[in-house]
């Protein structure tokens, strides 16, 4: 709907006060303390001064020949509600602006599911009598694909106040993270929402990025030399023309995605494709350091007898491999998905774990915000000791337990479930099966069966201790 109104308003723009972005509206959030970008159109040549309440300060900018016009300005640290006035001869007034914090929200159908709509999550109408936030702040992009980059997204509505009526059909991760964090930051927080059910990660990458990888690169020539919006939104670089670059410059604080799914298939692949994805976000957004946090697979599909080889945990070591990207952060679900539902109901937890990372490593509180990370191996005759990181609190099994989800190999290469136990904050593995093991892996399928944690209650990341060749690698 914005996409259309723009348009039509620009066939005759002469007659007609200034055109703001769709982006900016009143209850929108703007991002604190930074340079923030406001961008429309009005007469071409035409002077604009804006006025914003927070300094009282007036500045102006010229439209170009075409009528376009942009221009920054400060803004001071979280609070409001505030007002901008635009004036080019006519005025438009935008209300109740937030200062706060700015994420957008993106991924596939995980990220996308909402809390009542077609998701209904865990407790969700217990959840919508609850969700009155009116510091959080909602806007949606709709759907669309485009083999040209767009500079107008269109939107479902402009931003809105967080309600149990709002985010009914809002992503549900997207809310329960930003409700998490300000309950421990007193912080106006504004979500942007914009992901598209099952579709893979190279639809999200510019096309001069994507061009960089050989599996792609005469494929986006192809699809750069037509026009138009296709149906399929699993053409590279589609979403990102339609659905992200319409976004920059807004300013924002960072990102959390959720995705991962449509690329099982090609996991091998994905090691190389999601670092260039966010390192391709920070350069389109001139903002080279900024937070990426992000959702590692869930659990899903019947429980493997013995141990095999896996696309989906293939993935999952992609996406653990991706945290050597600066900034970056990790949320573990491996415990919350669901063996008949691609898209399981407990989002809640997986909110929570992606607002840990976010206030640990950019609002700078001392918390435990991951699980234990595996970080070295040690042969030691017929047992393999583990080490790792983030064992806040130790390591320790679920309910005490005994340890499970491991799997060890010699070097035929054959793995056999084996028995774990914590020593020292380690773990040493080993099977009655395999005199002179060489490797190890754990919750290496699909759905696994695991338990390990650290005192904070927070989930391992699956992983292998080998480096051999995996389903997925051509």
């Amino acid at each position: 709907m914005g996409m259309v109104l723009f348009m039509l308003m620009r066939t005759n723009v002469a007659s007609a006060k200034i055109i703001l972005s769709p982006l900016f509206s009143d209850n929108m959030v703007l991002q604190q303390k930074d340079n923030v970008a406001l961008w429309g159109m009005s007469e071409a040549n035409k002077i604009i001064t804006i006025t914003t309440s927070w300094n009282k300060k007036l500045v102006t900018t010229k439209a170009d020949a075409a009528g376009n016009w942009k221009i920054k300005v400060a803004t001071p640290k979280a609070g409001g509600p505030y007002t901008i006035i635009f004036n080019d001869g006519d005025e438009v007034l935008l209300n109740n602006i937030l200062i706060g914090e700015v994420w957008v929200c993106s991924g596939q159908s995980n990220m996308e599911m909402p809390v009542e709509g077609w998701g209904k999550i865990k407790n969700y109408k217990e959840e919508l009598a609850t969700a009155n936030y009116p510091n959080i702040r909602l806007i949606t992009v709709e759907k669309s694909t485009s083999t040209q980059p767009l500079t107008q997204a269109n939107f479902k509505n402009g931003w809105q106040l967080c309600s149990s009526k709002t985010v009914a059909n809002f992503s549900a991760v997207a809310y329960f993270f930003a409700r998490n964090i300000q309950q421990h930051h007193n912080i106006p927080i504004g979500l942007i929402q914009t992901a598209y059910t099952g579709t893979p990660a190279e639809s999200w990458v510019s096309e001069p990025s994507l061009k960089t990888m050989p599996d792609y690169d005469s494929l986006v020539n192809v699809i750069a030399a037509k026009a138009g919006s296709p149906k399929d939104s699993h053409i590279p670089t589609v979403l990102f023309n339609a659905m992200i670059n319409p976004l920059i410059p807004y300013a924002i604080r960072g990102v959390i995605w959720y995705q991962g799914e449509g690329n099982a298939a090609k996991a091998y692949q994905y090691k190389t494709l999601f670092p260039l994805l966010i390192n391709d976000w920070r350069q389109r957004w001139e903002r080279k350091n900024m937070p990426f946090y992000f959702v590692q697979l869930a659990n899903f599909k019947e429980v493997n007898a013995q141990p095999e080889e896996s696309g989906w945990a293939e993935l999952r070591v992609a996406q653990l491999q991706t945290l050597s990207v600066p900034n970056t952060g990790m949320a573990v679900a491996i415990d919350l998905g669901e063996v008949k539902d691609i898209h399981p109901k407990n989002k809640q937890d997986v909110g929570l774990r992606l607002a840990l990372i976010a206030r640990a490593k950019t609002y700078n509180e001392k918390i435990a915000y991951s699980g234990p990370l595996y970080k070295s191996f040690k042969v030691e005759g017929n047992k393999i000791k583990l080490f790792f990181n983030h064992t806040d609190g130790g390591l320790q099994s679920k309910g005490n337990g005994e340890l499970k989800g491991f799997a060890i190999a010699g070097a035929n290469k054959r793995f056999y479930w084996a028995k774990a136990t914590i020593k020292n904050n380690k773990i040493i593995v080993w099977a009655d099966e395999v005199k002179d093991p060489v490797a190890v892996r754990y919750a290496w399928a699909i759905n696994p069966i695991c338990n390990l944690y650290n005192g904070a209650g927070l989930p391992a990341s699956p992983f292998r201790t080998d480096m051999w060749k995996g389903i997925t690698e051509k």
